[in-house]
């Protein structure tokens, strides 16, 4: 379950909480609460998988990046030394070879940090929305604790 659907099912709970007359505290519903926290608690390793899984991708693109700026890499040696062999003209087929050598590597490199891009992006995402909910949730523990301790 979606930790942004969990945190608005609290923030609803609070909303529909009666209020203390004349003070800034809610009755809340005990079970409701901690069903709430107990679903976060098995929502919240479920983020951190999809982390994983969003690091274990960008790997793979990398890996992918990677291993075709090698193919390319080994094309365009190929493509040198059979130009070298063909036309007999060394010195054009070694500035078509580096020609292509360079914008295989240009060509990988801009794949790698596409995908870094990308993963930070995500992470950086992910991270903003577990701080969110954790913040929620604190708030949220604080004040039932508050309320707690002023009841008592």
């Amino acid at each position: 379950m979606e930790i942004q659907h969990l945190v608005d099912r609290l923030e609803q709970i609070l909303n529909d909480s009666r209020r203390v007359p004349m003070s800034a505290y809610l009755l809340v519903n005990e079970d409701s609460v901690y069903n709430l926290i107990d679903q976060l608690r098995i929502a919240i390793p479920e983020e951190i998988k999809r982390a994983g899984r969003v690091e274990a991708e960008r790997d793979r693109i990398l890996a992918q990046a990677k291993e075709e700026g090698e193919r390319v890499r080994d094309m365009a040696r190929q493509e040198a030394g059979d130009l070298v062999e063909r036309d007999r003209v060394v010195v054009s087929a070694q500035d078509r070879a580096d020609n292509i050598l360079d914008r295989a590597r240009h060509d990988s490199l801009i794949l790698v940090q596409d995908a870094d891009t990308y993963v930070v992006d995500v992470l950086s995402n992910l991270e903003a929305d577990l701080l969110n909910s954790l913040a929620v949730v604190r708030n949220g523990l604080n004040k039932v604790q508050t309320q707690n301790t002023n009841e008592q």
